[in-house]
């Protein structure tokens, strides 16, 4: 037990470290990378708009550098990205500037440090959309940009050995379905 609440303090201080480590525009936003049910027409999509917990700019598609297993399990059927590089897919997402009230929003939304950890990686960039919060150069097609991401550092062994994804939908053919948090 102390070896698990030592990690816990751990892990709350590795997202406290990294939290100003994510190459941030001139406007003071960091980019987040978004794979799961977080991206457009996800079921919570909704958090990242209205403005009620921070802001959050679209800037575009990207995929991670490297590979990694992208799985859903869990009685929710949650999507995680394992954070297992060289493993799995180069998994693609979504790039938003969020600014210092959304970050603090998403770490709580995302269980962060406990159920999710968040990373800083390189994101290869497919499309970039954004103009506002974009970083000093606006990242070319198949150019990386440091991006904050909700990864799962510890999981149970049998998660390696689900289905690994390249790209989440929560209506996906993997038939299934995510229990969003309201139903639960």
């Amino acid at each position: 037990m102390a070896g698990s609440y030592g990690m816990s303090f751990f892990l709350k201080d590795l997202c406290l470290l990294f939290k100003t480590q994510s190459e941030a525009s001139p406007a003071g936003m960091t980019h987040v990378f978004v794979y799961g049910t977080l991206k457009r027409g996800q079921p919570n999509h909704k958090v990242l708009l209205g403005g009620t917990h921070g802001r959050a700019a679209f800037q575009g598609w990207g995929r991670t550098a490297e590979p990694y297993p992208l799985v859903i399990a869990g009685e929710h059927n949650i999507p995680h990205l394992l954070n297992v590089p060289g493993q799995g897919h180069r998994v693609v997402g979504e790039i938003y500037a969020v600014d210092e009230q959304m970050l603090r929003f998403l770490d709580e939304f995302e269980g962060c440090p406990d159920m999710y950890q968040r990373t800083p990686l390189p994101i290869a960039v497919l499309e970039w959309e954004g103009t506002r919060g974009a970083p000093r150069e606006t990242p070319a097609a198949d150019r990386t940009v440091q991006c904050f991401v909700y990864s799962t550092a510890t999981f149970p062994p049998e998660w390696l050995h689900l289905p690994y994804h390249d790209n989440y939908d929560s209506q996906g053919q993997h038939g299934l379905r995510y229990n969003p948090r309201e139903n639960r």
